[in-house]
């Protein structure tokens, strides 16, 4: 039987967006010559009030209809950086959102499955599409739809170009954002100048956003194992590990107080500003496509945050009882200073040890104990994924503390701000890699 030959390949890359989610919204695609990088045709389009998630898949519908008016008999080669959309589209992730069947089955239809391929590829390698997007919205604030004439997006995206026909390091496979892709594109990276002065001691983590969260370290880690000091060994392939992005919940009424707010207490739900930073993560995270499954403590602040980052990737939240907060007991809705004045023994002994705890309430050691089971469970049951993990400030600096084998006393000298992000990799040999603390880049 023999084989078809395509007479052209198309690379669509295609983005979306919606300022409030749901909100504004519009989509940007741009169908690009293969062989020799020519912009070939570019559509965008104000939808009105729509999800970022809806955005994005208009905008990939509308890219393959453009390319198939080119060429109907083309391979379409699909690049974006909605991890969603493609893995989706690509057929690993189910498509439960019913805004998005519908425009999944319409792009289904477009062309053959087999002429069509689906890769991530980072935000900044989707200026074009992405471009495209935001003209389309400021389009749609004036009153107007967007213009072709009117377009500055192509010449915006010539950066993105430069990289896309090869001049940078080719792109590592695993999953976008994890640890193992981060090194293995920063030794691509260093192959050719590998020198002692090439190798860092340390690059910033400072990243900006969820998304990124491990990209940032997973460098310094990367440009380490390119060279390893004289002595190291250089361990086998572990494969890529389970990376465990930490999201502590975002304020309640409680948090700026500074009061014990545990899972003994009153359980309160987010305040507006708890809301408002909930959201930009949410956004953050739907920027940058890392993740793959989402993780919640019980309580209400985790569950509402869980959940606006959940309805911006369109995946299910697990609740795990595990990931709760401490119970403070007696201390519940108390402030540092007012536990001081009424029982200053009980919080001196709870300073001093970690199997001291408050009346009536849990003490590190046992927060430990359940932190730890759930660690090994979800380790076992996420290997090789990225998972959002939302939960508390102590669920986070425990595990933050069992990752670099700190002492208990290491709980008292962390920061952890609310709605900030953390990041924590396991792998497959038990070992641990802390790869971001405290990130709070993505509120500002």
């Amino acid at each position: 039987m023999a084989v078809r030959e395509f007479a052209r390949e198309f690379i669509v890359e295609a983005d979306g967006g919606s300022r409030g989610n749901p909100g504004p919204a519009g989509y940007g695609s741009v169908v690009i010559d293969a062989a020799t990088g020519e912009t070939l045709r570019e559509v965008a389009e104000y939808i009105g009030v729509a999800t970022n998630n809806v955005a994005e898949y208009k905008g990939l519908v509308a890219g393959l209809k453009a390319a198939h008016e080119l060429d109907p008999d083309a391979s379409i080669r699909v690049r974006m950086d909605s991890k969603l959309v493609v893995e989706q589209m690509s057929g690993r992730w189910k498509i439960k959102h019913p805004d998005m069947k519908p425009l999944a089955a319409e792009a289904a239809r477009v062309f053959p499955p087999a002429q069509v391929t689906y890769e991530w590829i980072p935000r900044a390698q989707n200026k074009h599409a992405d471009r495209l997007a935001n003209e389309a919205m400021d389009a749609g604030k004036r009153g107007e739809q967007w213009s072709a004439a009117d377009s500055t997006a192509e010449l915006d995206a010539q950066d993105a170009r430069t990289a896309r026909t090869g001049q940078l390091a080719p792109e590592a496979s695993g999953p976008p954002g994890d640890a193992a892709a981060g090194a293995a594109k920063a030794r691509a990276a260093l192959a050719e100048r590998r020198t002692p002065e090439a190798v860092p001691e340390a690059i910033p983590g400072t990243v900006p956003g969820a998304g990124a969260d491990v990209r940032a370290a997973g460098n310094v880690a990367a440009a380490q194992a390119a060279a390893p000091p004289v002595g190291w060994a250089v361990p086998a392939d572990l494969g890529a590990p389970a990376t465990f992005v930490l999201l502590r919940h975002g304020e309640t009424a409680l948090t700026p107080q500074k009061r014990f707010s545990g899972s003994g207490g009153t359980d309160p739900s987010l305040s507006e500003v708890g809301r408002e930073q909930a959201e930009r993560a949410a956004a953050a995270f739907a920027a940058r496509g890392t993740i793959q499954a989402i993780v919640s403590s019980p309580l209400k602040r985790c569950q509402e945050t869980a959940q606006a980052v959940a309805a911006r990737l369109g995946l299910d939240v697990r609740v795990e009882d595990g990931l709760r907060e401490t119970d403070f007991g007696a201390w519940e809705g108390l402030t540092f200073g007012e536990v001081r004045a009424r029982q200053p023994d009980e919080l001196n002994a709870w300073l001093a040890s970690p199997d001291a705890a408050p009346p009536g309430g849990e003490s590190f050691a046992e927060v430990a104990r359940r932190v730890s089971a759930t660690r090994e469970r979800l380790v076992t049951e996420y290997a090789g994924r990225t998972v959002l993990l939302v939960t508390h400030v102590t669920p986070i600096k425990t595990l933050v503390r069992l990752a670099l084998g700190a002492p208990p006393e290491s709980l008292f000298r962390m920061e952890l701000s609310a709605a900030s992000v953390s990041a924590v990799a396991y792998y497959g040999d038990g070992n641990a890699s802390l790869r971001l603390l405290n990130d709070t880049s993505h509120l500002r």
